[in-house]
């Protein structure tokens, strides 16, 4: 069966369709989608993810810069542009993540777990994993020096962030069939290795401009680090990844990429 990421006669409209699907599944903007969406959409929409994730992290960016313009400090700064960004993604991911720390730390097993995760309610290992959550990031975003350092790592982290979301959802098994990761469906092949290489694309030349080469492989590194450790505990807790799973996965990786140019500051 062919990936369904592949050409075809309709592919340019597909393609902008898919990626304003990408925009409304992550974001709060209500981007219009043309007709009825087509079959593997919401599939293909994660190959885009990276590119919304780059520009929610633009957006942060460009926060931090005004902040700093009209003499805020770097973490009063730094604190303002991760509102911002929650504010535009609506919380997405740090919800997810929430919901991850409560179900993983409170419950005995998987059914217990996957019940918890799915309570609107946030227990005492979600606030912590929120408020650790947002004190490492923005320690580690105003230890950046210079306002093009702290764009380009914002940038950097949402797109390499959002990229590993496809290889989760492509290599791992949905934790329960009724989710929103199970309805989402898997990617293909090409799905993912375009959201790889558009993550990679959208991070690096970001990352080469706040420092060195070997600062760029750090940030990559942990990036894929981080996924790597949250996908693994997914199977061990779960059996498998969930639309929560998403979220944990883009906190720690985007803490990963932010401390790691934070390291080389």
């Amino acid at each position: 069966m062919p990936d369904p990421v592949a050409l075809r006669p309709n592919s340019a409209f597909r393609f902008l369709q898919d990626a304003a699907l990408a925009v409304v599944f992550l974001t709060r903007l209500p981007l219009p989608l043309a007709g009825p969406l087509a079959e593997g959409a919401a599939a293909r929409a994660m190959a885009w993810f990276p590119l919304v994730g780059a520009l929610v992290g633009l957006a942060g960016g460009v926060v931090f810069v005004v902040a700093g313009f009209v003499h805020l400090p770097p973490l009063a700064a730094a604190l303002l542009a991760l509102a911002a960004m929650v504010w535009l993604t609506g919380g997405l991911h740090e919800d997810g993540a929430a919901d991850v720390a409560d179900g993983f730390g409170g419950g005995r097993d998987k059914a217990r777990k996957l019940e918890i995760m799915r309570d609107s309610r946030v227990g005492s290992y979600g606030v912590l994993a929120l408020v650790f959550s947002v004190a490492i990031r923005a320690s580690a975003l105003a230890a950046l020096t210079g306002p093009g350092a702290a764009v380009a790592a914002l940038v950097a982290a949402g797109a390499l962030s959002r990229a590993g979301l496809a290889v989760v959802a492509r290599c791992l098994p949905p934790a329960r069939n009724d989710g929103l990761a199970a309805a989402q469906g898997r990617p293909g092949v090409g799905t993912m290795a375009l959201a790889l290489g558009l993550g990679l694309a959208l991070a690096l030349p970001a990352l080469w401009i706040a420092g060195p080469w070997a600062m760029a492989a750090c940030a990559v590194a942990a990036a894929a680090g981080a996924a790597w450790l949250v996908a693994r505990l997914a199977i061990r807790q779960i059996g498998g990844h969930t639309g929560d799973v998403f979220g944990a996965v883009q906190q720690v990786a985007d803490a990963g990429v932010l401390l790691a140019v934070a390291a080389w500051a």
